[in-house]
């Protein structure tokens, strides 16, 4: 029998049950909006896109990676400078945030990780659910951003 809690984690990765999905979200912004800062925002679709994918792979190489070292700095490392992405980015990114997704959602699935313990690399209660947890939290809320963004630049469903 499959463990309720590490099924229900995997889908709260990338469930729609509480808010708008990943796929939902980032479907159909054309090139042009890709950019977009409106007026009473700070980031643009493409920022909130990449700033999403660059702390979740952080968080998903913390987690595997047993030589892991911190080298980020916050904010600068996991926001990008430009408002706009590069050519080819966009598509880029939101492949290879879904990828990560997938790891993740493995990860939580894998019977032979006890969620509870620490992470290897990590302090005090840095543990695997944590660590899930704090993915499925934060991609939520910039989720809902990336609403709103899309809302005010008038590109909203």
């Amino acid at each position: 029998m499959p463990d309720p809690l590490r099924a229900q984690l995997a889908r709260l990765l990338d469930w729609e049950e509480a808010h708008v999905g990943f796929a939902k979200a980032v479907e159909g912004i054309a090139a042009e909006h890709r950019g977009s800062r409106p007026v009473g925002f700070e980031h643009s679709p493409w920022q909130l896109l990449e700033h999403m994918r660059l702390a979740q792979k952080d968080l998903l190489a913390f987690c595997v990676d047993a030589q892991y070292v911190h080298t980020l700095e916050w904010p600068g490392d996991y926001w990008p400078r430009n408002a706009a992405p590069p050519d080819k980015a966009w598509d880029a990114s939101i492949a290879d945030f879904k990828a990560d997704r997938e790891k993740l959602k493995a990860l939580a699935a894998d019977a032979r990780v006890d969620l509870f313990s620490l992470v290897p690399t990590g302090k005090g209660s840095q543990t695997y659910l944590r660590a899930i947890l704090l993915v499925a939290d934060h991609n939520a809320y910039h989720l809902g951003q990336l609403v709103a963004v899309r809302r005010a630049i008038g590109i909203w469903p």
